[in-house]
């Protein structure tokens, strides 16, 4: 019988799943054997695909995917599977529009994450709006997406929808930064009453000395909620003499304040290693985006951007990884305080 639950995911007996090998050692998180599951040039016009969010949707499952084009842009493309392994792409990149229905399109997009929200998708990414700032949009059929106005100024990246509303507002993360990629790195917390004004901006966690995240973290997958709180995966960043190395970590999050963290664990989850992690566009990248979970066995898949070139597929259970993480907490005041000073 499991020690923790899932709650208010529903039960997806079709996910991928692998079991877990025989050797495990450090975290208990295993890759899928046939990683990279999409390899490049994956569509007419496209070089690359990673940095992706999936989910299911209609008994089978949808994703929405960061397309880096052969002229070097990245725009966000829809992709279908009947088993979460194998996709199939649009050509065309989503076409989103405005309230009005008038073609609304970003100059560019990335890192795609996609929430369900009482009945409702969101899209979140990054896009420019005068700098480098979130985007969203929604839609309830997967054909038509909406746009919503920028939800913060520049600059921010990286921002991850709750699934439900927590006190009867919506929560979403994000890490506010700088024009440039390093130094920043602190993820927060904003509420809103209808996904439009944002507002009770909240200090979440930060980088810390733990080499592996020391140099920045943000937000990852969409938090998962368990009967021990808001399980989090997310990415941290180090620095070394030959670049940035971005591994994934775990943290849970108080399921009633999620400013306010109740573990987090010092030792990374899964940092790069294999080929196809350390070796590509930008070597030494594993970037969480979104994860496939099944409430009735706890089963876990996260899906991971592999050196800005692949996606790859690692596996774990609840169970397992809530007491790897509780085990290895270390939290600091910044950590448990609830985040506004």
């Amino acid at each position: 019988m499991s020690k923790y639950k899932i709650i208010g995911a529903p039960a997806v007996p079709n996910m991928p799943w692998q079991d877990q090998p025989e050797g495990i050692t450090g975290a208990p998180i295993w890759r899928y054997t046939e990683n990279p599951i999409i390899d490049r040039n994956p569509v007419e016009g496209v070089a690359r695909i990673f940095n992706s969010a999936v989910m299911p949707y209609e008994g089978k499952f949808i994703g929405v995917f960061r397309g880096e084009q052969t002229d070097g842009i990245p725009f966000i493309y829809l992709g279908r599977s009947d088993d979460a392994i194998h996709w199939t792409f649009d050509k065309n990149k989503i076409p989103f529009v405005d309230e009005d229905g008038n073609e609304f399109m970003p100059r560019y997009a990335y890192d795609p994450r996609l929430v369900e929200v009482e009945g409702v998708y969101y899209l979140i990414w990054c896009q420019d709006a005068y700098g480098a700032s979130i985007g969203m949009a929604k839609t309830t059929d997967f054909k038509t997406f909406t746009r919503i106005e920028n939800p913060f100024i520049p600059f921010n990246r990286n921002a991850v929808l709750f699934p439900r509303k927590v006190n009867g507002t919506y929560k979403l993360l994000s890490r506010p930064s700088d024009s440039g990629h390093t130094p920043f790195g602190d993820i927060f917390i904003s509420e809103s009453p209808d996904m439009v004004y944002w507002g009770k901006h909240r200090h979440v966690m930060g980088r810390n000395p733990e080499w592996w995240q020391s140099v920045k973290i943000g937000g990852g997958a969409a938090p998962i909620e368990t009967s021990e709180g808001w399980l989090l995966f997310y990415h941290g960043v180090t620095g070394t003499c030959n670049g940035l190395v971005y591994s994934i970590g775990g943290a849970i999050l108080d399921i009633d304040e999620p400013s306010i963290v109740k573990y987090r664990c010092k030792n990374f989850l899964l940092t790069p290693e294999k080929w196809y992690e350390e070796r590509g566009f930008v070597p030494n990248v594993c970037f969480p985006c979104a994860t496939i979970h099944d409430a009735d066995t706890g089963r876990i898949a996260i899906y991971y951007g592999a050196a800005d070139s692949y996606v790859g597929v690692a596996f774990t259970t609840l169970d397992q990884i809530i007491d790897y993480i509780k085990d290895n907490s270390v939290v600091r005041e910044e950590d448990t305080e609830i985040g506004k000073r």
